[in-house]
């Protein structure tokens, strides 16, 4: 671990890092283009289109997702030779890592030491599974390392370990004095790792669906198919991901053999040069897409007002050539979904709907629980400091790692399983799906918390006893289960359609790649004369395709949770432009109560239920 590369980037590799840089910015732009056009078409159509006769019930929480503030001291690996060095590390609440050599460099505002952006990274707590992954980075001197010192190559036991491993970065290695605090530091990093990694999938801005679209098809012609976990990210970061992953394997036979040290010296030396060439590619990507941005806003001005006068049009057009391209591409479509799809389809389904399905009923077992506790303290204290805390700790219910990790936990159950299942049709995206499931949970949560407050705070008032109060309070319990049991039932079915896309969609595609897509190039003129940079022949064939997917996913949600379960207008078929889901909708908790009162956080006054029976007792 004492090896470092033979000499840092210089700056010819500086300039060719650039110049890959520039060509993946050149080709993948032109895509975005495409796709920000078609999500501005696509945006625009849901408007002008039928809504879900079935909307959220539930509040949606104006609370942006965080992490709570997690700090304390560890020990950190660092140095050259690497050595155990006392730090003092703070995860931010927007996932960011930092560590200083003390507490008081942090209390007094001192620069510090380093700090990561913690997307992309895995967290081990186990030292002999870190180091059989640090031997399987350079396989070929395994027998090398005997020779090193054991001191500098992890050998010595670690007690508390908590090892940050990134498949293109330096690797962090952290320790803890107790396993208390292993396991509090464990949360809040994974906690990080999920908030930084889903920062685009939570989006509900058109211009991040046609970013991670742009991605797809950006890859899809380069020749990949199937989904992966590399859309993890801000945007900058899954252009890098992107880059590094096509330029590994000849960086890894290009520089791996000039790398001093053997063993894991080695291997450290390798990821530190990967950390060295990731930041190179990083600041450049980032670079290009601030350049590209005055461009994009005023593209998305553009198209907005082009678009919108002829939506029309644009989408009858469509609808004539999807109608065409579904005539022509229909015997192989079908002949594929049912040899390759159908078979599989009912296992996926049934996995999915466990692995949402267990999770969201951990969701509606702590809400209940903590409804409950609140219904009982104020029976007990209507006017106390304690009812307050319980309010606070209430609020805080969808931020507190600890509490959701038995809901985190189930949508981590099926993943082996899942994972198994998914893997023949080039799906390896099993983080973003665990993560999604837990981004839903925590989603659902944070309103079912938003619409208990709200409703509370309009039925509780200060000429109420505590009976009446309590007794209130049980209403409402019910009424946000009730609105609970519905809204998970819609998230479930989203959950599912759209995960199921995410694993057959890419595989179908490539399979009807060679033949299919012949068949394109006779529908360039319709699509051409509409004169619109939102329609696109390739655009429309996938949309064709996905909707016969779509079509196979929801008879397959029929027989599983029975067809009065599943709405009758579904989104996402092919009588329909685009998947419904994502619009804007008027829930009923606004209906009924207006807007979302502010939700305490670390540094905000407790603004909840209305004082029974002291005036004053919740309001600041």
């Amino acid at each position: 671990m004492g090896g470092r590369p033979s000499s840092p980037l210089d700056k010819q590799q500086r300039q060719h890092l650039k110049g890959q840089v520039d060509t993946l910015l050149r080709n993948f732009l032109p895509c975005y283009r495409g796709q920000l056009a078609a999500s501005v078409l696509r945006q625009i159509s849901r408007e002008l289109g039928p809504q879900e006769p079935a909307g959220s019930q539930l509040l949606r929480s104006k609370k942006l997702p965080r992490v709570r503030e997690h700090r304390g001291p560890l020990t950190q690996l660092r140095g050259h030779p690497p050595r155990w060095q006392p730090i003092f590390c703070v995860l931010r609440g927007d996932g960011r890592l930092e560590w200083f050599s003390h507490k008081e460099e942090y209390e007094n505002g001192g620069h510090c030491l380093g700090s990561t952006a913690l997307t992309g990274y895995t967290l081990l707590t186990s030292q002999r599974e870190y180091l059989r992954l640090l031997d399987a980075l350079c396989p070929e001197s395994l027998g090398d390392h005997t020779q090193e010192e054991p001191d500098s190559l992890l050998e010595v036991p670690v007690s508390f370990p908590l090892f940050l491993q990134h498949p293109f970065r330096r690797h962090l290695c952290f320790s803890a004095a107790t396993r208390e605090a292993q396991h509090a530091w464990r949360l809040a990093l994974q906690g990080g790792i999920r908030l930084q990694g889903t920062v685009l999938q939570r989006s509900q801005a058109p211009a991040a669906r046609a970013f991670l679209d742009a991605v797809r098809l950006y890859r899809q012609h380069q020749g990949h198919f199937g989904d992966d976990d590399v859309t993890l990210g801000s945007d900058a970061e899954v252009l890098t991901a992107v880059l590094m992953r096509e330029q590994l394997p000849a960086l890894r036979a290009q520089t791996l053999p000039g790398l001093r040290g053997a063993g894991r010296a080695r291997a450290w030396a390798w990821t530190e040069l990967l950390d060295a060439v990731h930041a190179a590619v990083l600041a450049g990507a980032s670079a290009g897409l601030c350049a590209f941005q005055p461009e994009k806003d005023e593209l998305l001005a553009s198209l907005e007002k082009t678009i919108r006068p002829d939506v029309d049009q644009l989408l009858r057009q469509r609808a004539r050539v999807a109608g065409r391209l579904r005539t022509n591409i229909r015997g192989p479509l079908e002949s594929c979904l049912r040899r390759e799809v159908d078979p599989q389809l009912p296992r996926v389904v049934q996995t999915l709907l466990r692995t949402v399905e267990a999770s969201l009923e951990a969701v509606r077992t702590l809400l209940a629980q903590g409804m409950d506790r609140l219904s009982h303290r104020l029976r007990q204290s209507p006017s106390g400091t304690r009812l307050r805390r319980e309010v606070y700790s209430f609020g805080e219910m969808p931020w507190d790692l600890a509490l959701m990790q038995t809901c985190y936990r189930e949508a981590e159950r099926s993943q082996g399983r899942l994972g198994q299942l998914a893997a023949p049709f080039g799906f390896l995206g099993m983080q973003s799906l665990v993560f999604g499931a837990q981004d839903l949970a925590q989603q659902l949560m944070a309103d079912a918390v938003a619409t208990f407050l709200q409703l509370a705070d309009q039925c509780l008032t200060t000429a109420l006893n505590c009976d009446q109060a309590a007794q209130r309070l049980e209403r409402v319990r019910g009424r946000v289960l009730k609105k609970f049991k519905s809204d998970s039932g819609l998230a479930q079915r989203r959950f599912i359609r759209g995960w199921g896309l995410c694993i057959f969609l890419p595989f179908v595609l490539s399979q009807l790649e060679p033949g299919c897509k012949k068949e394109l190039p006779e529908f360039e003129g319709d699509v051409l004369a509409v004169g619109s940079q939102a329609l696109t022949t390739e655009g429309i064939y996938e949309d064709v395709i996905r909707g016969c997917l779509l079509q196979r996913i929801d008879q397959e949600l029929k027989k599983t949770l029975g067809a009065n379960d599943v709405s009758c207008t579904l989104d996402g078929c092919l009588e329909v432009p685009w998947e419904q889901e994502g619009a804007d909708e008027e829930t009923e908790a606004e209906r009924e109560g207006g807007a979302c009162p502010r939700q305490p956080d670390s540094g905000a006054q407790i603004q909840p239920l209305c004082p029974p029976p002291s005036r004053g007792t919740f309001r600041s």
